[in-house]
């Protein structure tokens, strides 16, 4: 299996934004524009960007759409993908008729299953399911809320309905730069058997290296770690090529 490294980009009100452990009242601007933050990533040689719309999230509709759209049709060497808002299958078909390669299903995916379940059935590997979880229990809407469901039974009910793609965010590391929860994402890809993706928690190229040496993590987000300059993303991008 390949490692791949997602380099991401947070929006919140036209801005490019990291938030702590979730916290819309813990934000910092990193820059005016998500699309020229794109654009950088995708010169320094980015396969991917994992691009979130943090407002949609919030607000449980698409409203920083227009800068995700724009960087999939003008980055013609790197694919897209979008998390954050995403309700109902007109949100999926927007996105993917617009050029964006995956969408990240996540709190759908806890209170409609069967609705989540028919969209990986019809649209494959263009859906990843995202699980962002407190204490082991997968919380929802922009993490204001933590439901009975836990990550791994949700995750082996979804791998078994054909998902590919799990992208797993530990919220207590989030934002904190103090190592991810690698015991947590190696779990939920044994449990699965699927690619799954580390967010959250990642602060230096050794936990890049950690991460990519562990059984079934098939990437990692970075954010927060690029932004305050703990590496650079041509650095990390060379631990995706070992």
């Amino acid at each position: 299996m390949t490692f791949t490294i997602y380099p991401a980009i947070d929006m919140r009100g036209g801005k490019c934004v990291r938030l702590l452990q979730g916290d819309y009242d813990k934000e910092t601007v990193y820059g005016d524009s998500p699309f020229d933050m794109a654009r950088s990533f995708a010169a320094d040689g980015a396969e991917w960007i994992h691009m979130v719309d943090l407002d949609g999230a919030k607000d449980g509709k698409r409203v920083n759409d227009r800068f995700v759209i724009e960087a999939a049709q003008k980055l013609a060497n790197v694919k897209i993908q979008i998390g954050g808002g995403i309700r109902s299958e007109a949100d999926i078909a927007h996105y993917l008729e617009n050029n964006v390669d995956r969408v990240i299903i996540g709190s759908i995916a806890v209170s409609n299953p069967e609705f989540a379940i028919d969209m990986i059935k019809r649209y494959g590997g263009q859906i990843a399911v995202g699980i962002d979880a407190k204490n082991g229990y997968v919380a929802t809407h922009g993490w204001f809320d933590t439901s009975e469901v836990k990550a791994v039974e949700l995750g082996k009910r979804f791998a078994e309905a054909g998902a590919e793609t799990f992208i797993f965010t530990d919220i207590a590391t989030d934002g904190m730069l103090s190592g991810p929860n690698i015991a947590a994402v190696s779990e939920l890809a044994e449990v699965t058997g699927k690619n799954v993706i580390a967010s959250g928690g990642v602060s230096s190229l050794a936990d890049l290296q950690a991460l990519s040496t562990a059984k079934g993590i098939g990437g990692a987000i970075v954010g927060k770690a690029l932004y305050e300059k703990r590496f650079t993303l041509k650095e990390a991008l060379k631990i995706g090529q070992l």
